[in-house]
């Protein structure tokens, strides 16, 4: 894939998100997602670990939770509309790609990034894991959720219902866990089923000591 083709493959992920921010803020994340953010609220807290890193803010669901449970926070999102919506609710976030994060290295104590990698090409996934894992510390814990189960076509999918069709690439278990190995550790891998074939794929990931 092209930087042509990742830079079109952006601004449509950026139309999409612009337009449809609020009809998401206002709606629920699913009860197993939550469950598993408190968990690892949990986990960062019993490590003593203060920063984290939300690379794919949306409108801050997320976001407000880690706040809320005395997390020094920063969130990055593609969409403009998203960091607005984030900053409005008094978050720190800014605009940028998960491939090309601008912190500097080991910046911060962990990493949480859902439903954002699927959007992301199989060509460049090993380079955006690569850059989550650059700017967070040494054996740091890293969060990552996605929809997959099974290896589909990459390419726009669904009704172009606010913008331009999404690009979403679908993976196998097999496959999420072997890039994620590539980067790190698995400490812990789940999955739970969804609304369609698919099923979310959670990890937490331990950086290289």
């Amino acid at each position: 894939m092209t930087d042509a083709d990742r830079m079109q493959r952006e601004r449509d992920l950026v139309a999409y998100y612009d337009d449809e921010v609020q009809e998401r803020a206002g709606r629920e994340l699913p009860a197993d997602r939550v469950a598993r953010r408190g968990a690892y609220i949990e986990q960062l807290r019993a490590e003593e670990r203060r920063s984290v890193l939300e690379v794919g803010t949306g409108p801050g669901r997320d976001g407000t939770a880690l706040v809320q449970a005395g997390l020094d926070y920063t969130g990055v999102d593609l969409a403009p509309a998203s960091v607005a919506a984030c900053r409005a609710l008094g978050l720190d976030a800014r605009v940028a790609s998960v491939l090309d994060l601008p912190f500097a290295d080991g910046t911060f104590d962990a990493g949480w990034t859902m439903s954002t990698l699927l959007h992301v090409a199989d060509a460049e996934l090993d380079a955006a894991l690569a850059e989550i894992v650059r700017v967070l510390r040494p054996a740091a814990p890293l969060a990552v959720g996605l929809w997959g189960g099974r290896d589909l076509p990459e390419g726009p999918h669904g009704e172009p219902t606010h913008g331009p069709a999404r690009f979403f690439s679908f993976r196998s278990d097999e496959k999420v866990c072997a890039a994620l190995d590539r980067r790190g550790t698995v400490e812990c891998w789940e999955t739970w089923k969804g609304s369609s074939e698919l099923h979310y794929q959670f990890a937490v990931l331990r950086t290289p000591a």
